[in-house]
């Protein structure tokens, strides 16, 4: 809880005596927590790529991950706008300094969603809902810590897209998501959290399971029959809006990718 207390001491100019009423949400991540804690009626506006859930498609869209369209930002008069940090503080610093109360979201660890959620119950005034959600999270993925403690570990690369090819260390949501399904990620030790690297590197690492979020990045792998993962046809895909975007939908996106590991233990 100690980092909650942190959130309310970053965020002090929101904590208003009333609940936040008119909110602008400017990641898919915050409007999905928000439709999920019940907030959804009091969201006016999102960003462009805010997909989920489907009533949030009838919402204005008035940023992207580039910029913000500030005068329609102030035209809806918001209470609240909910930014992710390390992607737009420094483009909110227009609001701010017209007085518009911002708040940030930004769970690393994939614990910290649910004091997320409860920190978010607190700004809108949906407290009892948002303890409700996060608790119902914390138990999935402590169903599935329990599940798979203890399996035959798994090599895995991790890909992310293919031009430049991408992959995770074990830092990211999606990092954390194939440790806790028992896997090994060979890009673990990664200093970046989203390295870029070569064909080759994962070539001479020779996983046992190749991921991507399609088969049009996996048809890369094909060229090179020799490699465990395509001799075994372990090159599986995940789903991304599940495992890319860190929502209480996540832990259905990691107990897909826990059953992809589990093919490759199978055989």
């Amino acid at each position: 809880m100690a980092r909650l207390l942190l959130l309310f001491m970053l965020c002090g100019a929101v904590q208003a005596a009333e609940p936040a009423r008119r909110i602008v949400s400017l990641s898919p991540h915050i409007t999905e927590m928000l439709f999920a804690i019940g907030a959804g009626p009091r969201v006016v506006a999102v960003d462009e790529a805010s997909d989920y859930p489907p009533a949030a498609l009838a919402l204005p869209r008035i940023a992207n991950y580039r910029s913000l369209n500030l005068e329609r930002i102030l035209a809806l008069q918001p209470d609240l706008v909910l930014a992710w940090r390390s992607a737009q503080q420094v483009q909110v610093q227009p609001l701010l300094r017209l007085g518009i109360p911002v708040a940030y979201s930004e769970p690393l660890r994939l614990q910290d969603l649910a004091e997320e959620l409860i920190y978010l119950g607190a700004l809108t005034g949906q407290r009892r809902q948002a303890r409700a959600v996060a608790a119902h999270y914390l138990q999935q993925l402590d169903a599935l810590a329990q599940r798979y403690q203890g399996v035959r570990p798994v090599s895995v690369f991790y890909q992310l897209g293919s031009a430049p090819l991408m992959s995770v260390n074990d830092g990211t949501w999606m990092g954390q998501a194939i440790r806790l399904c028992g896997g090994v990620n060979v890009m673990a030790d990664s200093p970046a959290p989203y390295p870029q690297l070569n064909a080759e590197f994962v070539l001479a690492r020779d996983p046992e399971v190749i991921l991507a979020s399609n088969e049009q990045e996996l048809a890369l792998w094909r060229q090179w029959p020799a490699l465990r993962a395509v001799q075994g046809e372990r090159l599986l895909t995940v789903d991304a809006d599940l495992l890319h975007r860190f929502t209480p939908r996540t832990p259905e996106g990691i107990r897909q990718l826990c059953r992809q590991l589990d093919r490759a233990r199978a055989e």
